[in-house]
């Protein structure tokens, strides 16, 4: 079956691509390479063993995405990344956020072919500042904490207005919590073109000597350190998930159907605590230091992840010390 896979380059596309190519799928890949490159390519041809179809396109221009639709009849399922997802960058740039990511979705949700499974990139952001831990997905949508969130928010409801004006529509939105960690082969894994605005790929490259230091935003909340909380999932768990959805959306006998998921560890562990764990898994300093709260960034969030484990299947199979080890391992090959 062609699985069409969005922001496939990208970090949690690029994983997900494996996954679904040692999954017996062919994969149409779609990216702008605004926060990928093309080399992530010939990694990913290297690890499946096999010539992968890629496309550079623009999903916020909507004609482009009309006409790769009508030229492309064949696809039976979507999977949805393609998205700028940095929480400080979007509180610096709101415009960009809000104008790359509705765009994107909403023309993609024009111009899908009906009847195809669309598995959407969604986020914990969608919940703010939960007042109850764990947050399970009864938790309605809170104040967004960023724009990036509220761009999450704000595609979740054009999901749903989609849902309920057709009646070819299987959907289902995956609510990832904290993604870190690379693929076991080293090859892939979480190198933004940029600064990194994500803890791991910071930590990784001040401890690899790209740069000097960690600054931990506050030591001021309300937690067991003063450091905010989250729940950090390997990116191969986290991946597989999404292969369970595809394969339940494809499986399902309804026509219509549409189901929101968090996918997460269930374990909240502090931005020290992580840092700590990682000098012990490896054997290696971080140099850190204390800064002020960032904007944007909310308290403390971890997952329960009953339901997807109830509809899907799927749990984490993964430690926080595995994910921590092939972070590491990646940044290390991505130095030689």
């Amino acid at each position: 079956m062609n699985i069409l896979v969005t922001g496939g380059l990208g970090y949690i596309g690029s994983h997900v691509v494996v996954c679904l190519v040692e999954n017996g799928y062919d994969v149409i890949i779609l990216d702008n390479l605004s926060n990928s490159d093309i080399s992530v390519l010939s990694k990913l041809e290297k690890i499946t063993n096999r010539k992968l179809n890629f496309k550079e396109i623009d999903l916020g221009i909507e004609d482009h995405v009309k006409d790769f639709f009508k030229k492309n009849t064949n696809i039976e399922g979507i999977i949805h990344f393609a998205a700028l997802k940095s929480v400080g960058e979007s509180v610096r740039k709101p415009n960009k956020y809000f104008q790359n990511n509705l765009n994107a979705t909403i023309n993609i949700l024009k111009y899908m072919p009906e009847k195809v499974p669309f598995v959407f990139s969604s986020s914990c952001t969608v919940y703010g500042s939960a007042m109850k831990q764990p947050i399970n997905e009864s938790t309605p949508h809170g104040i967004a904490e960023s724009p990036y969130g509220k761009t999450k928010q704000l595609c979740e409801k054009l999901i749903n207005k989609k849902f309920f004006e057709s009646k070819n529509f299987k959907g289902i939105s995956l609510r990832y919590f904290n993604p870190i960690g690379a693929h076991q082969s080293g090859l892939i894994g979480e190198n933004p073109k940029n600064i990194p605005e994500n803890l791991m790929p910071y930590l990784t490259q001040v401890v690899g000597g790209r740069r000097k230091v960690l600054t931990i935003f506050g030591d001021d909340y309300d937690t067991k350190d003063g450091t905010c909380i989250r729940d950090y999932i390997h990116i191969m768990d986290l991946a597989e998930a999404h292969i369970k959805a595809i394969d339940y959306l494809i499986n399902i006998k309804v026509t219509k159907f549409l189901e929101f998921l968090n996918i997460g560890t269930g374990i909240g562990v502090s931005v020290l605590e992580l840092v700590k764990t990682f000098e012990k898994s490896t054997g290696l300093k971080v140099n850190y230091s204390i800064g002020k709260r960032r904007p944007g960034d909310i308290e403390k969030a971890y997952a329960q992840t009953n339901k997807a484990k109830q509809i899907l299947g799927w749990k984490p199979k993964y430690t926080l010390t595995n994910a921590l080890k092939s972070a590491w391992n990646w940044e290390k090959k991505s130095l030689i």
